[in-house]
């Protein structure tokens, strides 16, 4: 029987770099992978799941519906304290909750709230702030934005000018963030901001604060980006009054802020269940493509192609494993920085290897059901466009091959 991990449930361990491995999952890690199975693929619904498969936009409701169905279930944020909704899992167990959701195509708790503002108000915000914000988080009651990146501050995020004066009980904000993802789908914006432009070193002036984007003085703008999609925003400020207690933690300290949550945003983007299920799904349309007296997936040169993808996929698999592994004892381990560097190349070639199968199908952006171009087909363009991206948010690929030379290669 599968173990759903690529190996059989009888496959014996190795030693890997000192670190004894058993890449066979125990009985009870079977059992909690079935229950998963079965739990993602008859509680949410199938249309859901179905739409995002296939690329589609859910929009805020079906994204708020399947989130708050995980929420009720205690399977929104398993990584969270246990006080506010997490759970007392092995790093195994939250690896296969991972997969198997996304094996399901069960679209992925927001990444804003559940890996991003979520840990970080838990960790340093106070007492009033985490009942405040945190069960509401959890249960997409809140949808959060992320404001940092700026048109001058993206990569080189320490140099960001979005201004925080202290004026009585209140911060005054002025500025502009940029790139801002589903900032129109969003209720609160949580900002790096400049607090001390006198600081020593531009990361020690930085503080990390909360934003209701019903404040007056805050505009949302959308960026229309290449796909066709609308997905990100300019966000500016114009003397927008926050209330003092919106601000986590201390003042001048949001760049360590920042950095954990920067930690928490990695968490899983190595996406090999998305990458699986794209992979799956160009097998089964190519073997439905007419190619001489055959069909695409017998083509020798597709064939290649694609088992190549596999034994990449698989590979890497098996590498997260070792790490899932060896981070048992909590320590950030600096082979997620491999992780997250691979991860992106092969979301990025699974979709481009969709959209090859759609061939000149996939050139109709949104027809409908009007044309020849099935609607599958119509998504794998815009899909592959806006893959672009994986290859740079949480750290771009050049930041992690500087993190993987200097840190795992003492280059």
């Amino acid at each position: 029987m599968s173990s759903g991990y690529g190996r059989t449930e009888h496959e014996s361990g190795f030693e890997c770099e000192g670190i004894p491995m058993n890449l066979a999952l125990t009985d009870e890690e079977l059992a909690f992978r079935d229950e998963m199975r079965t739990f993602f693929r008859t509680q949410i619904p199938a249309d859901i799941r179905e739409a995002y498969a296939h690329g589609e936009e859910l929009g805020r409701d079906r994204m708020v519906e399947a989130q708050q169905i995980l929420n009720a279930h205690g399977l929104a944020v398993p990584h969270w304290p246990v006080e506010w909704g997490g759970k007392d899992w092995t790093p195994v167990q939250h690896n296969i909750w991972l997969d198997e959701l996304q094996l399901a195509s069960v679209p992925e708790p927001l990444a804003f709230n559940a890996n991003m503002v979520g840990p970080v108000i838990a960790a340093f915000g106070s007492q009033e702030q985490k009942e405040k914000f945190l069960p509401a988080t959890a249960n997409l009651d809140i949808w959060w934005c992320q404001g940092f990146s700026e048109p001058e501050a993206g990569s080189d995020l320490a140099s960001l000018k979005t201004r925080a004066v202290r004026d009585g009980d209140d911060w005054v904000i002025n500025g502009q963030k940029t790139w801002t993802t589903l900032g129109q789908y969003a209720d609160w914006i949580f900002c790096l901001v400049r607090t001390n432009p006198d600081a020593p070193k531009r990361q020690a002036g930085i503080s990390f604060i909360l934003v209701d984007l019903k404040t007056p003085g805050v505009t949302v703008r959308p960026i229309k980006l290449i796909d066709g999609g609308y997905e990100v925003n300019e966000v500016f400020f114009e003397d927008v009054r926050v209330p003092g207690e919106n601000l986590v933690g201390e003042e001048n300290q949001g760049w360590g802020y920042a950095k954990f949550l920067l930690g928490n945003e990695r968490t899983g983007v190595t996406r090999v269940g998305f990458s699986k299920v794209r992979l799956a799904q160009a097998k089964a349309r190519a073997a439905e493509v007419k190619v001489g007296n055959g069909t695409l997936l017998e083509d020798p040169l597709f064939a290649a192609r694609l088992a190549e993808l596999e034994n990449e996929l698989l590979a890497l698999e098996l590498t997260q494993l070792r790490v899932v592994a060896s981070s048992a004892d909590g320590q950030p381990n600096p082979a997620s920085s491999l992780l997250k560097l691979r991860g992106s190349e092969l979301q990025q070639a699974s979709v481009e290897l969709l959209m090859d199968v759609a061939g000149p199908d996939s050139l109709p952006y949104d027809a409908g059901s009007d044309i020849a171009s099935a609607s599958w087909a119509q998504h794998t363009a815009p899909t592959y466009l806006n893959y672009r991206k994986v290859s740079i948010y949480s750290g771009s690929s050049e930041v992690q091959r500087s993190i993987i030379a200097s840190s795992i290669l003492g280059l």
